[in-house]
């Protein structure tokens, strides 16, 4: 006797069979139990999630002498008959190769005549979509007022490309994709009644693998089946067969493209490629690893929305902490725009290999969220004491003088530092440097002595402040740069040129140089957050407001203590009004 594949096998032969489609099986059994069957209905949906057994049993049950609950009863001569595939009153077509204007005017002329035997003649129609305009229209006339002996039960993958005018003549059921537990319990119940020997690990890399087809699952368990015949069909086996690869490939990927190791990545692609692994299902898998990384970072107990064992999910979380979520989203929208190219590519490798050095090197993509990473990167390594090269002027170079001898005075030039004593010196340093005054507004650069653009050759004006708002102040404007990072994605675009003045006791104003980026920070969502935000991470209550900056307006303003500027440095001082 020949073989028979394990998805003809165990195909679903009554409604208590079928898995994970309850919200259907229990409407069509009402059905058959009231009486009140339809004439038309569409059975839409992915593949393998049972659109076409359900459809035969629905044809068996209509026309079955002894219907349980709904259900066909499986002994009667109509269903043996059915079963068998001798009846004359179900008829199963293939659109997809019989798709012309002819055959649909066959079934026309086939309805005209009533059953010889049992109740219903059911015409299921496989794959609907694929029928010609010509063949739609045909049908139409017939499905609208059919005989009331004749039901069309019409299935498809594809229902955007039914005409409206079908679908409104049929009652419509969505089958959902079956859940990976589901397909893991049909699983065991298959293996152990086929005394099939298989770990538990690769009965859920299976059921996952499947992507919610229970027919897709059948396939590959017989695939692997005929590959270790008579062994224990291991986790690692699974693997081998259909090429996929282990999470801890993924982990060591994603930490070398965090890292910028470009050569690591490559050969890690290198050992993917040895060792017969399926590239665009290496890449898919990637992605899905990504995008369970961004649900660890972004949601409340997103434990339950990651399907992976424990030791699993301790490596992911410790890996979503090596970077934030703008980066994980380009990583994600780099390697979809890549499996999408795989589809139809010859040289699949190299088109990853350029994938792999985009993620790997963000300066060479010119978008705004590479920019943003190059950026984090570069404050980073300022945060870590590695200054790049280049990044700040030398003593001197700085037209009007600023840094003549000044270490970090900012706007104050050397001379003008020279007899203000260390502490005072250290006062300006953390008001006017380039952290503390404009941190991202101006590329990080010092203020020039003349002012920023648009204040030539105007000194700076020193305003004195109460000693409890300096503090404030300069605790936000040295820690400006880590809030808005820390805050994410959502603002920090908004806040990269923003200034911090005070407003106040206990009240800051951020200042917003671009009028789109200020519609952005002033909601009070946003002000709201950074509030909260301050308060738990430095313990301070501070209360923020918004403005926008005016033309022209200095951007070199100092703020000092009056004592301090007083006993310091012995100039006249102007007092800023609240």
């Amino acid at each position: 006797m020949s073989y028979t594949a394990l998805y003809r096998k165990w195909r679903p032969s009554t409604f208590q069979d079928v898995k994970g489609q309850d919200h259907i099986v229990q409407t069509l059994k009402n059905q058959i139990v009231s009486g009140r069957i339809g004439h038309a209905y569409l059975f839409c949906g992915t593949r393998g999630t049972g659109k076409t057994s359900v459809a035969k049993i629905f044809a068996r049950a209509v026309n079955c002498e002894n219907p349980a609950d709904g259900s066909p009863c499986g002994q009667c001569p109509a269903c043996r008959a059915i079963l068998e595939g001798s009846s004359m009153n179900v008829v199963e077509i293939d659109a997809a190769s019989n798709n012309g204007v002819e055959n649909i005017r066959d079934i026309r002329e086939q309805v005209q005549y009533p059953p010889t035997e049992g109740r219903y003649r059911v015409y299921i129609i496989d794959e609907v979509h694929m029928l010609s305009i010509g063949a739609f229209n045909a049908l139409l006339k017939t499905l609208e007022e059919p005989p009331g002996y004749v039901i069309f039960i019409l299935a498809t993958t594809e229902v955007h490309k039914i005409p409206v005018t079908i679908l409104s003549r049929c009652q419509r059921y969505d089958f959902r994709r079956i859940p990976a537990e589901t397909i893991a319990a049909r699983l065991k119940q298959v293996t152990e009644t086929e005394g099939i020997s298989i770990e538990d690990k690769a009965v859920t890399y299976l059921s996952k693998a499947a992507d919610g087809a229970f027919r897709d699952a059948l396939s590959l368990l017989d695939q692997c089946v005929a590959f270790h015949f008579g062994e224990t069909l291991t986790y690692d086996n699974v693997l081998d067969i259909l090429g996929a690869v282990d999470q801890t490939i993924f982990s060591r990927m994603f930490r070398a493209v965090i890292g910028g190791q470009t050569k690591d990545c490559i050969l890690l692609l290198e050992e993917m490629v040895m060792q017969g692994r399926e590239l665009g299902q290496f890449i898919n898998d990637f992605i899905w690893y990504l995008r369970n990384l961004l649900l660890i970072q972004t949601a409340e107990d997103a434990a339950g929305l990651v399907d992976m064992s424990e030791e699993n999910l301790r490596q992911l979380e410790e890996d979503g902490k090596l970077t934030d979520g703008s980066s994980l989203m380009r990583f994600i929208r780099i390697l979809s725009e890549l499996s999408n190219q795989l589809r139809y590519a010859s040289q699949k490798r190299i088109l990853i290999e350029i994938a792999l050095i985009k993620l790997t090197k963000p300066q060479m993509e010119a978008n705004i969220d590479s920019l943003l990473e190059r950026i984090e990167q570069l404050e980073a390594r300022v945060e870590e004491g590695i200054v790049p090269a280049g990044a700040f002027p030398a003593a001197g170079q700085v037209p009007g003088g600023a840094f003549n001898g000044a270490s970090a005075g900012g706007a104050l030039s050397g001379a003008a530092l020279a007899g203000a004593g260390t502490e005072a010196a250290a006062a300006f340093a953390g008001n006017a440097g380039a952290a503390g005054v404009y941190p991202g507004g101006f590329s990080g650069a010092p203020a020039p002595a003349g002012g920023y653009p648009g204040t030539p050759e105007t000194p700076p004006r020193q305003v004195a402040i109460p000693p409890a708002q300096l503090e404030d102040l300069n605790l936000i404007r040295n820690e400006w740069g880590n809030i808005i990072r820390q805050m994410g994605m959502s603002i920090r675009p908004s806040f990269r040129d923003t200034v911090v003045e005070p407003s106040g006791d206990s009240c800051l104003c951020i200042v917003f140089s671009d009028p789109i980026n200020y519609a952005i920070g002033n909601r009070p969502s946003v002000i709201g957050s950074l509030e909260r935000f301050v308060a738990e991470k430095y313990g301070k209550t501070i209360y923020f407001k918004t403005r926008q900056r005016e033309t022209g307006e200095r951007a070199n303003t100092i703020y000092v203590s009056d004592e301090e500027l007083k006993e310091k440095i012995h100039m006249d001082i102007s007092i800023e009004e609240e």
